[in-house]
């Protein structure tokens, strides 16, 4: 990581929860326009008729007492197809909204769009400033308030974005990937960066709230070193990942449903709950509702099996697990209670 950005995102990870507290899960959504993935970002991506999908899981959410939180980009929070069914389910009070800038469909449109620009830390800070100001002032206009929660699209966050969510008021950021190095796509370097959320800025007052994303196996104490000799231009040519993930040694797996079994969600929470971990993030991409528009749902099939993980996971959670839903709002606040600064 840069050294501008590991120092404005580094921080103050939190102590563990009290050991009596029960775990907690927070469920994130990416709510955004669809796209081609294997295509280049363009501007004119911009529909949103997944959107009207959103409701499909909130069967599965009301059962288990879950209020996710919609992180919205400027196409969604704009067209009506995006706002309406969104300010629908939040004004019954199903769901928060927060922030997630697409800077390739987000106005003012200043740079030239390519795979750099596509992460919005690489922007000027006044570029990014004005694309994040815009889409915060559409989503206060759109459903009546100014959003606290902001994710980074492409989790693409910068050595200016931390001054620019302290200006814009916001309170959270749900952009780091632990574990992780977008480096060789022009990205952040996440590599050493954990799952336990953490306050930073100066004063140390923005939480973070990073996806939840650990290893399995064998291998599992050395695995951050490993992976990222493993995912190097030449090991991964020569597939050394899946190698490590089948033996059995060594298995990075991210809480979603996305790609991910239910075998392989559940074996990674065990294994951070063993580590006292109790704040997990599960996140997935509103398009995914709707088959065709991802690579993780193609047919109705797929969809199907999509929501059953859902069900499966969540009954796992809540009961085997007996931990409780809560908004990265209501983590913030456990955090500010117990005074976990560290």
């Amino acid at each position: 990581m840069p050294e501008a950005l590991r120092s404005a995102f580094a921080g103050c990870e939190l102590q563990p929860l009290p050991a009596g507290m029960a775990p907690v899960l927070t469920v994130v959504i990416d709510t955004e326009e669809e796209f081609d993935w294997s295509k280049p970002h363009s501007p004119q991506s911009n529909q949103v008729t997944a959107v009207r999908h959103l409701s499909r899981p909130h069967r599965i959410f009301e059962r288990y007492g879950i209020k996710p939180t919609y992180l919205v980009d400027y196409p969604v929070i704009t067209k009506i197809d995006g706002l309406l069914p969104l300010r629908e389910i939040y004004q019954h009070g199903l769901c928060e909204i927060g922030a997630h800038l697409h800077p390739w469909v987000n106005p003012p449109f200043r740079e030239e769009v390519s795979q750099f620009t596509s992460y919005p830390g690489n922007l000027p800070c006044e570029l990014e400033h004005a694309k994040l100001l815009r889409l915060t002032e559409a989503i206060r206009i759109g459903i009546g308030r100014s959003p606290t929660v902001y994710r980074a699209g492409r989790f693409g966050v910068g050595h200016a974005t931390t001054r620019i969510l302290r200006t814009l008021g916001y309170e959270i950021d749900v952009s780091v990937v632990p574990e992780t190095n977008f480096q060789d796509d022009f990205g952040p370097d996440f590599s050493a960066c954990g799952a336990r959320p953490y306050w930073f800025g100066t004063p140390p007052t923005l939480l973070e709230i990073p996806l939840t994303v650990g290893f399995y196996g064998g291998l599992r104490k050395i695995g951050q070193r490993l992976y990222r000799s493993a995912t190097s231009s030449v090991l991964s040519a020569l597939r050394a990942p899946s190698i490590l993930a089948r033996s059995g040694l060594l298995e990075r797996i991210r809480l979603s449903p996305e790609g991910i079994a239910y075998n392989e969600l559940k074996r990674l929470t065990d294994t951070m709950l063993r580590e006292r971990h109790k704040v997990f993030c599960f996140t997935y991409h509103s398009p995914s509702l709707a088959p065709g528009n991802t690579p993780y749902v193609r047919t109705d099939r797929d969809l199907q099996g999509f929501l059953d993980k859902f069900d499966r996971y969540f009954e796992y959670f809540f009961g085997a697990v007996g931990g409780r839903g809560v908004t990265p709002n209501e983590v913030r606040g456990l955090a500010l209670r117990y005074k976990l600064h560290g």
